[in-house]
């Protein structure tokens, strides 16, 4: 079916942004992935954490960062509470600890709000790639035949696509509310 005029490429990476976004909302459960993207003032630039220290999850509430070089704790410690992430890092020696705080009703129905923005986010992106070859399908000035069924291809990808975004905002949903 890989037909050029449908945008499939577009369209998963709107998925896979959506499921990276997705990733950065905290379940309860400690992941690496919570923190990675914290910029961090390292040697006069902005760095991603994860570019300037391991970040580890000894057990489910726990985050460790082992900033490879030690000069940057103090910097990875503000970088992480200017995020406003909700967590609270702790220098112990050589090493930060953030450990997860349980989360409140309250604080599980903003993470549910935010996911659904998410995947409404990555809905609205998956119809623009949809939009932009539903242009290229018309100016490439198809038989009549071949361009119904080209539409109709790009709207069963458009389809699969919007449904993996929702299937993956239920999960999502399923772990911010198991308590």
């Amino acid at each position: 079916m890989s037909n050029p005029l449908i945008n499939e490429v577009g369209m998963k990476k709107a998925v896979d942004h959506t499921l990276k976004e997705f990733s950065s909302i905290h379940t309860g459960k400690a992941n690496p992935a919570m923190l990675e993207g914290v910029m961090v003032d390292a040697y006069g630039t902005q760095m991603r954490l994860k570019d300037c220290a391991a970040i580890t999850t000894p057990d489910a509430r726990l985050i460790q960062i082992q900033p490879w070089d030690t000069g940057l704790t103090k910097s990875i410690e503000k970088a992480i509470q200017i995020a406003n992430l909700g967590f609270n890092p702790m220098v112990d020696g050589k090493i930060i600890r953030v450990s997860l705080p349980d989360m409140s009703r309250e604080r599980r129905q903003e993470f549910v709000k935010t996911a659904n923005r998410f995947a409404e986010e990555g809905r609205v992106h998956v119809r623009n790639v949809r939009r932009d070859a539903l242009e290229a399908i018309r100016k490439a000035k198809l038989p009549e035949d071949e361009s119904k069924r080209t539409e109709k291809d790009l709207q069963t990808a458009t389809d699969k696509f919007i449904k993996e975004i929702n299937d993956q905002l239920a999960k999502k949903e399923a772990e911010l509310l198991a308590v």
